[in-house]
């Protein structure tokens, strides 16, 4: 008679906890605690970013400087291995950077779209408030809407893509994985860069103080939110950093189309 077998099948094993990001010897110590530090340092950018769209003249260089600022984290923190871990290394396909482009026109046409349906061409189309700002921060009096458009959006495909690339998708993603599942950060991320998007619509600086437009700045933020998820998207499906910085720089490409085709006036 053959004996039943009592061998008790293996338990799966739960998924390892990402390995921690390899830091520079001078930043060993925030390893156990660096998803802390990285929040601390998005409360820091979002205030950079905040002071200096919404802030009068004197400080507005404090936009660009935060943007610069985030582009030379990964530097100045990780080491070579740390910096592919949150994705400074080539995408698994070059056809990536393709997708990311489609990707970052079709949802910069989309919230033009919405924002027409929506509201016309009036304060609350969130790309109307871009537009204000831009003439905030120089005088735009006697200039072509080539010159313009070169302007504005050579900073807009340098300076935002790559720098809040790094940042969110790159090193507050993976540090907040040390902490929380890889969704659980993805919305973390997304929700702050939906939220530091305020400061381009949706909060209006004034004689009065600050004043919110609930209603267009809960869709802006939204929209941000839903744009940031399709970074994110694009960076886990890649390997890379690399197709949601193009398809962030294809959305800010886009909207200024937009904006000097169909909002300048």
């Amino acid at each position: 008679m053959r004996e039943r077998s009592t061998a008790v099948s293996p338990v799966p094993a739960a998924p390892a906890a990402p390995a921690a990001l390899s830091l520079r010897p001078p930043w060993q110590a925030l390893n156990s605690e660096l998803w802390l530090s990285s929040l601390a340092l998005a409360a820091v950018f979002m205030g950079l970013r905040a002071s200096g769209t919404l802030g009068e003249q004197p400080v507005r260089w404090l936009l660009p400087l935060g943007f610069v600022a985030m582009t030379a984290l990964p530097w100045l923190l990780l080491t070579t291995a740390g910096r592919r871990a949150i994705g400074l290394q080539a995408p698994r396909r070059a056809g990536f950077v393709l997708i990311g482009i489609t990707v970052g026109v079709l949802a910069s046409a989309l919230c033009f779209a919405l924002g027409v349906a929506l509201f016309g061409h009036g304060a609350g189309h969130w790309f109307v408030s871009v537009a204000n700002s831009y003439r905030r921060t120089l005088d735009t009096s006697g200039m072509g809407l080539l010159q313009l458009h070169l302007i504005f959006t050579l900073p807009a495909v340098l300076f935002s893509p790559i720098g809040e690339e790094l940042f969110f998708r790159g090193l507050l993603q993976r540090a907040l994985e040390q902490r929380f599942s890889p969704a659980r950060s993805t919305l973390i991320e997304a929700g702050l860069f939906g939220l530091v998007h305020l400061c381009h619509h949706g909060l209006v600086l004034s004689a009065s103080g600050l004043q919110l437009q609930p209603a267009s700045a809960t869709l802006w933020v939204l929209l941000m939110f839903a744009t940031a998820l399709l970074f994110a998207w694009l960076r886990r499906a890649s390997d890379s950093l690399l197709p949601a910085i193009a398809s962030h720089a294809a959305f800010n490409v886009t909207m200024n189309v937009f904006i000097f085709a169909a909002l300048w006036n």
